[in-house]
């Protein structure tokens, strides 16, 4: 009797994983909409990718890698593919550029497959929703035959993928936290006029006092600790600017014709960019080669002197500093936000390819998807770029040299990202007065 309720069980269990997204999480959403646990899978898939990516970074990692056949020098070897990378040094950097190959190849293959899905009729819409235990199989498949590609150029070429990729996904990073700011702001807003309750505007005032606070915090820790009275002339004007735009766009946030066009915006989004803003740019300058005006965090935490620090190991990839830190959890949180977001921002939803969650029932999407299952697709590969450039600190390959090095490049597409970030945010608050007859709400 055990044995057969065991195979009942393993049968139920294998009809889940090729069946459809809310049976897969069935005990744990049994109300969700397909929609939203189909998204919220995949981003499971690309968290997973992300774990496996930071256990392969991690110190002592090597001896582990040097065990797969053809992968770097002086591990196991395969007759006829030899590789250029010495285990002891930029093995793990490698590692993360080929997982994370397989992943944006995994969801850039879906992100194909789905173009002009139009409603769950469509065939293709099933692969969507259901499979999973396929699926995971081409992961995995596409992760193991990653590990084969040969070097020379791949490394190199790949980088400047992950830049570009990453440089979109920022800016796609701040469209979600601007969508979470309004939304945040809405509901608040909406809890004390329903209910008389002035606390709620209270919290508003905290936090949105609290996020200028660190921003403020942030410029003026970057003007003592990042730039030099006789040099870092970059720093000097990247702070500068960011700042002079965040003041801008704090200001027009509350004018008068702002706010009756949009009266949900206010400076609650508006410190919430601006915090990011900062978080940008410091990203930016720990990737300035200048050693003088980047110092790590464990140099200051310590008070050692830049000097003092120049000779760091440059095949040491420092997963695990605080901007990698920090820009991980933006990143988890943002991906998870996207997975269940039902927003309610017209701009936002034409932004991401969505509709108003609320117009569709439960589990069904006969009548129109909810969400743009290629675009949905499209945003994860751009993430799988994102985690490979921020795990491995966006520092470019050198094969020959067996090292990893800072550019300016990476500098660049940071501060370029921020400054079109602001524009963009700039042109949501304004975008009604110039166009008044269309609907931005």
């Amino acid at each position: 009797m055990g044995a057969c309720m065991a195979l009942c069980s393993l049968a139920s269990c294998a009809s889940c994983l090729c069946g459809s997204a809310p049976c897969l999480l069935c005990g744990c959403c049994p109300s969700s909409n397909n929609s939203t646990i189909t998204r919220l899978v995949f981003s499971i898939f690309l968290l997973l990718g992300t774990t496996v990516s930071i256990i392969m970074i991690l110190p002592g990692m090597e001896t582990q890698l040097r065990k797969i056949p053809g992968f770097c020098q002086g591990g196991a070897s395969i007759p006829g593919l030899e590789n250029q990378v010495n285990c002891d040094v930029i093995v793990g950097y490698k590692s993360v550029y080929r997982m994370c190959f397989a992943m944006t190849c995994f969801f850039f293959l879906f992100c194909a497959i789905m173009i002009r899905v139009r409603s769950s009729k469509d065939p293709r819409a099933a692969l969507q929703n259901g499979f999973w235990f396929f699926k995971f199989l081409i992961l995995v498949g596409i992760t193991v035959g990653a590990f084969f590609i040969p070097d020379g150029t791949f490394n190199t070429v790949w980088f400047y993928f992950g830049a570009v990729g990453s440089f979109i996904f920022i800016l796609i990073q701040l469209i979600l936290l601007i969508d979470f700011a309004h939304s945040w702001n809405k509901i608040w807003v909406e809890n004390a006029e329903e209910g008389d309750n002035k606390g709620w505007y209270a919290a508003l005032l905290f936090f949105t006092v609290l996020n200028y606070a660190l921003a403020i915090t942030a410029v003026v820790l970057f003007y003592v600790y990042y730039t030099q009275p006789d040099g870092c002339t970059e720093h000097k004007v990247f702070i500068s600017l960011n700042l002079i735009f965040c003041v801008i766009i704090s200001v027009v946030s509350i004018l008068p014709k702002v706010q009756e066009a949009q009266p949900h915006s206010g400076l609650l989004q508006a410190s919430i960019i601006s915090l990011y803003t900062m978080y940008v740019t410091w990203s930016a300058m720990t990737n300035n080669p200048n050693r003088k005006c980047n110092p790590s965090l464990l140099s200051l935490m310590s008070n050692v002197s830049t000097t003092e620090t120049t000779g760091d190991n440059p095949g040491h990839v420092q997963w695990w500093d605080a901007q990698g830190i920090v820009g991980l959890i933006i990143f988890i949180f943002c991906t998870l936000y996207a997975s269940i977001r039902s927003s309610s921002n017209t701009q936002v939803n034409k932004l991401m390819q969505t509709e108003d969650g609320v117009l569709r029932a439960v589990d069904n999407e006969e009548d129109g998807v909810t969400y743009s299952y290629s675009f949905f697709h499209f945003h994860l590969c751009l993430a799988s770029l994102y985690i490979m450039m921020t795990l491995t600190n966006w520092y470019q390959p050198d094969t020959t040299t067996q090292a990893m090095q800072d550019r300016m490049p990476a500098v660049w597409v940071k501060i370029c990202s921020s400054w079109l970030g602001l524009a963009l945010y700039l042109w949501t608050l304004i975008a009604p007065l110039i166009f008044p007859d269309r609907d931005f709400s």
